[in-house]
């Protein structure tokens, strides 16, 4: 990934979060990582946890950032998800899958915040 990616990447991450502690989301955890995936932002609301995938995209030309969170790309958020819940004990709490877009328009920011974006399915 390139450095410019980077940098974007990671101020989508710091946007995605700062939405959602205005939303009165608390995050517990950011860029969680197990041997196999990375979780960007893990957070708390109303006795759920939350697990966010944040997307970020210079523009939209080539589509939508939500598009890039395949099903492969869900079972490895999915995977890693169980191993934080079990490793901090969350046993009793409901939990869900988000993706945060978000991509510039001009020199500004856009976020589309899109709830249960997936679920744990058979499949996985």
């Amino acid at each position: 990934m390139s450095e410019t990616a980077n940098v974007l990447g990671k101020a989508g991450e710091d946007f995605a979060a700062e939405y959602l502690e205005k939303n009165n989301y608390k995050i517990i955890d950011r860029n969680y990582k197990i041997r196999s995936a990375e979780i960007d932002i893990i957070a708390e609301l109303d006795g759920e946890i939350i697990f966010v995938e944040v997307k970020t995209r210079s523009d939209i030309r080539h589509g939508f950032p939500v598009e890039a969170v395949n099903l492969q790309k869900q079972k490895r958020i999915i995977q890693a998800a169980s191993v934080f819940l079990q490793d901090e004990k969350y046993f009793d709490f409901n939990c869900r899958f988000d993706v945060i877009e978000v991509y510039s328009v001009g020199r500004e920011l856009k976020l589309r915040h899109i709830e249960n974006a997936f679920e744990v399915t058979s499949e996985f």
